[in-house]
Parts: C-alpha cells; structure tokens; sequence
C-alpha cells in the first residue's frame, strides 16, 4: 500500500459525497451489526456475537425509504466471509444510494454522471445479457435458464469480454433477486469496467409477499448448499410495500479506486490486515 494511494482514495470520496451532496441526497448511517442478513445463495455474513456483519445496509437503508426519505445514500465497510483474491476482501467499502419514484434507468443516468464527474468524460456501452450471451457464449439463457452453465459463462466468457465502462443489462428473471421484473427480464444492471463488476442496480421489488417468497426459495438454495441460515427480516417485509416505487445501486469503492488509479489489486486500493493462511 502507497501513502499516494491513499491520498487518491482520499479525493475519491471526497469527490462521490460532494456530487451526491449536490444531488440532493441525504447522506445516512445503518447500523454494520444486523440481526437478519438477506439471504442470498454463495454471499455469506460472518457472525458476530448476536447478529452478522453486514454484506450491504439495503434492506436497512429501505426501511428508511419506507419511513418517508427520499434520495438517501451510505457510504461503509461491509464484509462476505471467505471472499479473498485479487478482487475480493472478506472487508471492503460500499457505496449504496436509493431514488424513491426512480427505476434502474434513472440510477444508469446517475451512474454516468457520477463516473464523469469522477473519471471525466468516457464512453459508455451498454449491452443486453441476451446479447452479450448469444455473441460470447453461443446460447441464450433466456431460451433455456441454466444457473451452473450462466455463472460459468458469466465469469469465463462474458466478463472478459467487456471492455472499458460497459453496463450489461436486463437479467433472466432467475437472477432477478430484490429486482422488479418487467416482460421477461429483471430490470438489473449491472457496471464493469475491463471485465472488472464494479456495480449492481434494480429497480426494486416494493412487493412483501413476493419479496417473502424469493427469500424463502433463497433460504431453501441455502440449505441445500449447506450455508448458513438466517432468520427473515420481518420489519423489512412489513414496510417494504410502503416504499412505493425505488431504485437503487451499490458500487464498490475499493475496485472504483482500483479502475480509476489503474490498480491491480484489491489491496493496493484500501488498507487491509492480511491474516495468515490457516
């Protein structure tokens, strides 16, 4: 880790409150400490004492929304137990904002605008998960949803081949997870640069009962992966329908800083404590 290094992430953060700041947005604290994770299948919270730390404040930083605020957005460590390489850290940084009245479209422009008040002007492409499957992996997995043979081609054919600032967009309704579907596709995209996911944004599911029954299917995928459980968040799912209609988005800091200084390695992007191999 270079002093330098940290001066530019330094600016970098100056730099995203200073713009949402100016955006209206309200910048809001969670707490990093939750007592009911939303289940997702491969993204594990490590425990701590009562509770787990948190892989992101979303469904926190809903119930904000649902309580009335409007742009809100948080900036704050959160953690994946076992996630460690050269992109990865079982720590890392997380930018979140959500837009009431807003949908995946409206936070694509936000993005935009962000990355060139941050990187200035670039071009952007976005192409379609259908599209990006049927040029770089031959099949379409809206034809024929196949989850192993989606993540496998997703890692070893379609990420590589997404070149600068690149959003892939309109997932198969199977990897909807918090995400409204429209038609036959999540309204989800997601943003990269050189193969590299920096984000992820929906426009929200705002349904409780079908957001209860997406967490119980991920609940049963869970088990039979032999993960860990975790309770429902029952606060979350009574006020989810009061948010109404949201978007959102969650982008990483450390590979932000990692695509702007043109770093190779998560851990030349953020101060890290290097535990020992077991």
């Amino acid at each position: 880790m270079r002093l330098s290094v940290l001066e530019f992430r330094a600016g970098v953060l100056r730099r995203i409150r200073s713009f949402l700041d100016a955006a209206g947005m309200v910048e809001v604290e969670t707490p990093v400490r939750i007592l009911a994770p939303a289940p997702e299948p491969h993204i594990d919270c490590p425990r701590c004492g009562r509770g787990f730390l948190r892989a992101s404040p979303e469904l926190q930083m809903k119930k904000l929304l649902a309580q009335g605020m409007d742009r809100i957005y948080q900036l704050g460590p959160c953690f994946r137990e076992g996630e460690n390489g050269s992109r990865h850290s079982e720590e890392f940084t997380m930018l979140e904002w959500y837009r009431r009245r807003a949908d995946y479209r409206d936070i694509m422009t936000d993005m935009k605008a962000l990355v060139t008040a941050l990187a200035g002007q670039v071009e952007f492409r976005t192409v379609t998960v259908r599209e990006a499957y049927r040029e770089y992996a031959g099949w379409d997995p809206f034809e024929r949803f196949d989850q192993d043979r989606f993540d496998y081609d997703m890692a070893v054919k379609i990420e590589p081949a997404l070149a600068g600032w690149t959003f892939l967009a309109d997932y198969p309704v199977e990897c909807a997870s918090l995400a409204r579907i429209s038609g036959d596709h999540a309204e989800r995209w997601e943003l990269y640069h050189d193969g590299m996911e920096l984000a992820n944004a929906f426009t929200e599911l705002c349904d409780g009962a079908e957001q209860r029954r997406r967490f119980l299917a991920a609940c049963e995928e869970r088990r039979a992966l032999g993960e860990a459980d975790y309770p429902l968040d029952e606060e979350f799912l009574a006020l989810l329908p009061l948010v109404g209609s949201a978007a959102g988005v969650a982008l990483g800091i450390d590979r932000l800083v990692m695509a702007l200084g043109k770093e190779n390695r998560i851990s030349e992007a953020r101060v890290l404590e290097i535990f020992p191999e077991k």
